[in-house]
């Protein structure tokens, strides 16, 4: 028991670690587009663009799931040697 509650806060560590990562990109290149589109832009829409945000905030949501749980396993057998 105590091992599952030790890798499921491990998740949440990921998750929370992943969402502040990408709330720095995120803000960081929407200010880059506001300022010059047409630069920035790629040569896509906004609609295209949310559509990037919205399959890449799953993917990173899923990254920072899966390295916590990684890094929880990893932590608990270096730390209690079981």
């Amino acid at each position: 028991m105590k091992k599952t509650i030790y890798i499921i806060l491990f998740i949440l560590l990921g998750i929370i670690l992943q969402f502040l990562a990408h709330a720095i990109i995120e803000i960081w290149y929407i200010n880059l587009l506001i300022n010059n589109f047409a630069t920035y832009g790629l040569g896509m829409t906004w609609e295209t663009w949310v559509l990037i945000h919205n399959i890449g905030a799953v993917v990173v949501f899923l990254a920072g799931a899966y390295l916590g749980f990684r890094q929880g396993k990893y932590w608990w057998h270096r730390i209690y040697k079981i």
